[in-house]
């Protein structure tokens, strides 16, 4: 496997291929990855860079509509839709004391559910329709936006024997947790910030840990991310074409008790372009308790955390960072 400024590059074309201890060599350089980094590259992943292009344009067309029209969209209590520019400031972060609004704005979208799926009528928390812009006004931009969060997440489906086996569990371990995952898309938009107007603390996105499972981002064109290392570090993930970056977020760091590690990382823009950006977050299914995993615990080295599940953590991550998200009475929130 290859590294580069300390962020490992995993070649996944030996293991979709099927090639005899595939499987048990890349766990293994994924365990490497999530212990030391909390960061790898992926290459050979199987997402035709045709769709991967598909979800750059899709956030180019939507952030170029006319402001009233992305209001009209406007992110909801699921933390589905519109956030304008500045409408978030990290306050999760354990690294940075972040005072200041994000430097953009960005288009939410879940799974798409119909109005009439028994989640969306019982009213639960981040199970609700997406909010999309008039066909007429984007045409195939629903079709586009779809497709791409299909194909992401059969890819995070394919990753979950390797996170298993790097846990020194059964290859299907995760399947079950797994059967109907949780997640988020997110179109981020970043636009050229004249140099003055860039303040000391103010950033393209605050330092931060992401909330979920694992991240999948699709390498922009525009460097900007940049990973915090274990030493305190700053690097840029080896800019690889067509590559896709991954990442640990908090939920895995939890349920793994702190063995595989949730890796702040930020992004400063300060290029004369538009930046654009298309993360995409990867849960386990809605009612799904994550209690420590069981290779992750033993004598001297008790569960560190509470059970929990999706919609318990993310509204106690989403009410600190979204001024959009509230607990109502009765929903219960996790301890960060």
């Amino acid at each position: 496997m290859g590294k580069s400024d300390g962020i490992p590059i995993l070649d996944l074309g030996p293991y979709r291929a099927g090639d005899a201890g595939a499987l048990e060599t890349l766990a293994a350089a994924l365990r490497h990855a999530q212990e030391n980094v909390g960061f790898f590259v992926i290459v050979n992943h199987g997402v035709p860079q045709t769709r991967i292009d598909a979800a750059f344009e899709s956030a180019r067309r939507f952030h170029a509509l006319p402001l009233d029209a992305k209001l009209a969209l406007k992110a909801n209590e699921h933390n589905i839709g519109y956030l304008p520019f500045k409408g978030s400031t990290t306050r999760s972060s354990k690294v940075n004391v972040n005072t200041k609004p994000n430097l953009n704005e960005a288009f939410f979208v879940k799974r798409d559910l119909a109005p009439d799926h028994p989640d969306v009528l019982a009213g639960k928390r981040y199970k609700a329709p997406n909010l999309w812009p008039a066909e007429i006004a984007l045409p195939g931009f629903r079709a586009q936006v779809t497709a791409y969060c299909d194909a992401l997440e059969a890819l995070a489906r394919s990753l979950l024997p390797l996170y298993a086996r790097a846990l020194d569990l059964p290859a299907d371990w995760f399947a079950k947790a797994f059967d109907f995952p949780m997640y988020t898309l997110r179109m981020t938009h970043y636009p050229p910030v004249p140099e003055p107007e860039i303040e000391d603390n103010q950033f393209a996105i605050a330092p931060h840990t992401d909330s979920g499972f694992l991240t999948l981002l699709a390498q922009s064109d525009i460097p900007g991310l940049t990973v915090r290392l274990p030493d305190g570090t700053w690097v840029e993930p080896p800019l690889i074409p067509g590559s896709f970056v991954v990442n640990t977020g908090d939920l895995a760091h939890r349920w793994t008790n702190e063995r595989f590690l949730s890796t702040p990382h930020r992004v400063i823009h300060r290029t004369p372009r538009d930046r654009y950006a298309v993360p995409f977050f990867f849960d386990c299914s809605y009612d799904h308790v994550m209690e420590c995993v069981p290779t992750c615990t033993g004598p001297g080295n008790p569960p560190k955390y509470p059970p929990t599940t999706y919609p318990e953590y993310q509204l106690w991550f989403g009410s600190r960072n979204y001024a959009h998200i509230a607990p109502k009475a009765g929903e219960n929130m996790a301890a960060g």
